[in-house]
C-alpha cells in the first residue's frame, strides 16, 4: 500500500533522477526515509561522471547512509527509486536491513525505455528480494508516467 507520503518520497526521487540525468548520469535518483518517514538522505547515478559501474542511486545511498548514521539506523526504513532496483542494489539494500522499497518505474519499463540495459537481464528487484528474511515489503511500480517523462527529462 502507497500512501500520500510516499508519493512525495517518490516525486523527491524522480527529481534526484533528473539531477543525475542533467548532470550526463543515468536518470536514476533514490531517497531513504527512516520509520517515521523523515527523510535521512537522497543520491542520485554517478556510474558516468564518477567513473563507477556500481554507482547506482541506491547504491551510493546505502553507502553514505551507512557512513553518515551507522547500520542500525538503515533498520527499519523505506527507499524510494525512481526505477526498479537491479539485482545488484537488491543485495545491497537486502544487507542494509531497510524494510520497505518503494518504486516508480518497472524493470518491464525501464527495458524498454533502454533496450541496451543489460541489467535487465538479471532478476528484478521482487525476485531478488522474494524469500528475504526479514520480509522486505516492495511497492511498484508507482507515479511511473512522472518517472518516464524524467527519464527523458520531458
Amino acid at each position: 500500500m502507497v500512501s500520500a507520503r510516499d508519493n512525495i518520497h517518490l516525486r523527491h526521487a524522480i527529481a534526484e533522477s533528473r539531477i543525475a540525468r542533467r548532470r550526463g548520469d543515468m536518470p536514476y535518483g533514490a531517497l531513504l526515509a527512516d520509520a517515521a518517514g523523515t527523510v535521512m538522505l537522497t543520491a542520485q547515478n554517478t556510474q558516468m561522471s564518477e567513473r563507477d559501474l556500481t554507482g547506482h542511486a541506491e547504491l551510493n545511498l546505502l553507502r553514505e547512509a551507512s557512513r553518515r548514521f551507522g547500520a542500525a539506523a538503515l533498520r527499519g526504513g523505506t527507499i524510494y527509486a525512481s526505477g526498479e532496483p537491479c539485482a545488484m542494489c537488491a543485495g545491497a539494500i537486502y544487507w542494509s536491513g531497510v524494510a520497505r522499497v518503494v518504486f516508480a518505474l518497472g524493470a518491464a519499463t525501464m527495458q524498454r525505455l533502454d533496450p541496451a540495459d543489460s541489467a535487465a537481464q538479471l532478476p528484478d528487484c521482487r525476485a531478488m528480494l522474494a524469500g528475504a528474511r526479514p520480509h522486505i515489503e516492495i511497492s511498484g511500480p508507482c507515479l511511473e508516467s512522472e518517472a518516464e517523462d524524467a527519464f527523458f527529462d520531458r
